[in-house]
């Protein structure tokens, strides 16, 4: 377990808590869900940053040029930034299961209400504050949008260090399909706050071996100590408790 789950870190009381094993049947559909709208501008992106637990790609969030909206959202969503969660091997990694399926990697879009709140870190700590696309990666083919990534990883391998990224489009990364599922969770880093709608997509995208290797050959530690890889970095799943989870499709 990684050093940031083995303090007693669960929020006292937490109902709404992520990730969740997803069961299919149980899901129930929800015809009133309208379809996610996904309007990225790619020069808002700014950067790559190792930050010790994944590695981040940041936005300009200062205006609303990268955004979600419909789907099960009220207001528009700002992208903050996106990162991804990945096992050691190819059995395990992502954070939410379907039908206790586990893909080895899940990819997190992390959007926030600049309608309501004035900033990231208020929204933070709201019930309606975030709204997180989930992927799961699957292994298959080759994924050419995801290479641009992999290929600016190395110069990230230590924890603290950050690159310039800029242009980069992160809805290659996202699978066509519309379908999804929707249910009212947290974070599930620090401070584990419950202020996240997720909208996690039915479908994967495939990505190759060697670009799940890549993610593999990062670091948890700084440069000059001793190496730690970079895997496990997901969170154990949580209790649904008595929340539903809706689908978009039948």
């Amino acid at each position: 377990v990684h050093p940031l789950w083995q303090s007693p870190l669960s929020i006292p009381g937490g109902t709404r808590q992520s990730p969740i094993n997803i069961q299919w049947r149980d899901s129930v559909y929800d015809p009133f869900l309208k379809p996610l709208k996904i309007s990225y501008d790619p020069s808002t992106c700014l950067h790559i940053w190792n930050n010790g637990y994944s590695f981040l790609v940041e936005f300009d969030d200062s205006t609303d040029r990268s955004i979600i909206m419909g789907g099960p959202l009220e207001n528009q969503y700002r992208l903050k930034q996106f990162h991804f969660h990945w096992g050691a091997i190819n059995e395990w990694g992502s954070e939410h299961t379907v039908d206790s399926k586990v893909y080895p990697a899940e990819l997190h879009l992390v959007h926030w209400n600049a309608v309501v709140y004035p900033t990231f870190e208020e929204a933070v700590m709201e019930g309606n504050g975030l709204a997180v696309i989930g992927v799961f990666l699957k292994l298959g083919k080759h994924h050419e949008g995801l290479q641009t990534l992999v290929d600016a990883l190395p110069a990230v391998k230590h924890k603290d260090t950050i690159i310039e990224f800029d242009v980069f489009d992160p809805s290659c990364l996202i699978p066509s399909c519309p379908d999804y599922w929707t249910y009212a969770g947290s974070l599930t880093t620090p401070p584990l706050t419950e202020s996240v709608t997720w909208i996690i997509k039915k479908k994967p995208i495939e990505v190759d071996e060697n670009q799940l290797e890549a993610f593999r050959m990062l670091l948890f530690t700084s440069d000059g100590e001793e190496e730690k890889r970079m895997v496990d970095n997901f969170r154990p799943l949580q209790p649904l408790m008595n929340r539903t989870v809706r689908s978009s499709f039948q």
